[in-house]
């Protein structure tokens, strides 16, 4: 198993830059298993949400999904990440100020890491708290 950084995962996705992406498809059409850990999952649906790319919250949730189609693509933790794709795709933006947010995909794998992490410990989950009103509708999330 090899592991990739969030660079060659968006040049795979965008297919944005010849040579960059040609690599990065050779390596994930390859042989080898690949690793999307939860910090490179994270970075690139930050990047594609972002100034340059604005993808659409429907357009992040395609990506993630065809991300688990892939068959040489394994996740960090695969049923927590489906988990926080779950939890993302039912949220609905609120009024934050003057402006609609949703709350992000970091915010519910964030919460869903927290849960399994808990349970692994043996421990009582006693909610994720934030400031940002966007992902306190996630369920267990609380204001401070």
């Amino acid at each position: 198993m090899i592991a990739i950084d969030t660079n060659v995962l968006l040049r795979y996705l965008l297919q944005d830059d010849a040579s960059q992406s040609t690599k990065a498809t050779k390596l994930l059409s390859g042989n080898n298993r690949i690793l999307i850990t939860d910090v490179v999952l994270s970075e690139t649906i930050w990047t594609l949400k972002g100034k340059k790319y604005k993808l659409s919250k429907i357009d992040l949730l395609l990506v993630i999904d065809q991300l688990f189609k892939e068959p040489n693509l394994t996740f960090e933790d695969g049923q927590t990440v489906w988990r926080a794709l779950n939890d993302f795709r039912f949220t609905q933006p609120v009024k934050v100020g003057t402006k609609k947010k949703d709350a992000d995909f970091s915010d519910a794998l964030i919460l869903e890491k927290s849960k399994y992490d808990t349970t692994r410990k043996n421990e009582h989950f006693d909610g994720l708290y934030t400031f940002d009103v966007a992902a306190q509708q996630l369920k267990d999330v609380v204001k401070p």
